[in-house]
């Protein structure tokens, strides 16, 4: 009985055996390595360039104020949008695949919404300067742009910006002509909403002079050739730019190509032609 029970243990232990040599190994677990996680994960992968929107796909709003001749205006027949600057933003905008959606403020209007990013970009005769630069992006520029004085004919007693102490001096509301009009010493500065006022008090002799961009005073000019002119020499070194969101940096690379494809192809010398050699 003894070796039955013995023989049969026996058979059970060489069973055991065989069936633990049949088991695959286990793999070891390495040790993490120093400074490493045990287990990575993969990082996410950036979609391809070409999946991204293209920035001409979308509608881009657009501020101005047309009170600025000959750069916008609104024309009085057909009540649309017209000017240097607005037909310039026409010509990049089908040459980018842009589509415009314009929206007519005043300037400081323009200024401060385009801080805030309530428009994508604004073109409204405006300089490129350092302190909008903290508020805003600009393309490169597009027309070159400096202050000149502008009096009614026939006052001899100004000759240039140098003769305005003691002078009544008007400029637009946060434009580049009021900082240099507050600059002058013992001015009495008026500003205006709209430099279209501005020009007609001067016209009325409410005011003495009238301190703003050359080419907007060569346009007010033409309007009223018989009663006023420029004295002196653009004393300031400025260009005009068109003014982006800081959100939409995706924005510059585009409007810069169509300026200067448009500039090679002579178009903004035409406009030049067309809205600013006959003033």
């Amino acid at each position: 009985m003894k070796r039955s029970v013995y023989l049969i243990l026996s058979a059970l232990f060489l069973a055991a055996l065989v069936l633990s040599a049949c088991q695959p190994a286990a793999t070891p677990t390495p040790a993490p390595q120093e400074g490493y996680p045990v287990e990575q994960q993969p990082q996410p992968t950036a979609p391809p360039k070409e999946a991204y929107p293209a920035p001409a796909s979308s509608t881009l709003r657009v501020a101005t104020d047309a009170t600025f001749p000959p750069f916008e205006i609104v024309d009085e027949t057909t009540k649309e949008l017209t000017g240097f600057d607005v037909e310039l933003m026409k010509a990049i905008a089908q040459k980018a695949g842009f589509q415009l959606e314009w929206s007519n403020l005043p300037f400081d209007s323009v200024l401060a919404g385009l801080a805030q990013c309530q428009f994508d970009l604004a073109i409204a005769a405006i300089t490129i300067t350092d302190e909008r630069k903290q508020q805003m992006l600009f393309t490169d520029p597009y027309i070159n742009a400096g202050q000149i004085v502008v009096i009614r004919k026939g006052d001899d007693s100004i000759k240039s910006k140098d003769d305005l102490a003691g002078k009544t001096v008007a400029a637009q509301l946060g434009t580049t002509g009021e900082i240099e009009a507050r600059k002058i010493p013992n001015v009495n500065y008026k500003p205006y909403d709209t430099y279209d006022l501005a020009f007609l008090d001067l016209a009325n002799g409410q005011v003495d002079a009238v301190i703003a961009d050359y080419p907007t005073a060569l346009g007010f000019i033409g309007q009223n050739p018989e009663k006023l002119t420029t004295v002196g020499e653009v004393f300031t070194d400025e260009s005009y730019g068109i003014a982006i969101c800081k959100n939409r940096e995706d924005l510059v690379a585009p409007l810069n190509a169509a300026l200067a494809e448009l500039k090679n192809e002579g178009v903004i010398a035409e406009l030049e032609m067309k809205w600013l050699a006959g003033e």
